[in-house]
């Protein structure tokens, strides 16, 4: 019987470590953001999200739904047979939050989170089943 090692190669090391630093970012990132959509008053991001929700036209209580999203998603991403669903609830979560920002034509700074996390949910996403989101979008052969 011979025994069997198993190396990882330094490609492979950088690839477990930067998705492992991906994650946590993610995590840390939307959990963060779903306790400030939470909390009633001002925040470090600016005034409330009761008031930003009603600023942008949606009613102050989805921002309980938008959290529940962001909490739920972001614990998804921490187990590797649920990561593309949670990746995915999170690609949905700022894709509309990036829509948002874009039709009230809110300034740059206070817009581009969004998008970059919309970027980041889609490549972990990628990352987590890259089988499953080449067949989502190649074209359909009839």
């Amino acid at each position: 019987m011979t025994a069997r090692t198993t190396t990882t190669t330094p490609q492979r090391s950088w690839r477990r470590i930067a998705l492992g630093v991906l994650l946590a970012w993610m995590v840390l990132s939307f959990t963060m953001g779903a306790l400030t959509k939470f909390y009633w008053g001002e925040t470090f991001f600016g005034p409330s999200y009761a008031v930003k929700f009603d600023g942008w036209g949606y009613p102050d209580w989805f921002r309980f739904v938008v959290a529940t999203g962001e909490l739920v998603g972001a614990a998804l991403l921490l187990d590797p047979r649920w990561r593309f669903l949670g990746a995915a609830m999170l690609f949905t979560i700022t894709a509309g939050g990036s829509l948002t920002h874009l039709i009230n034509q809110d300034p740059l700074g206070h817009s581009i989170s969004a998008p970059l996390h919309m970027v980041l949910a889609a490549l972990v996403a990628y990352l987590a089943n890259p089988d499953l989101v080449k067949q989502l979008f190649s074209p359909q052969r009839t």
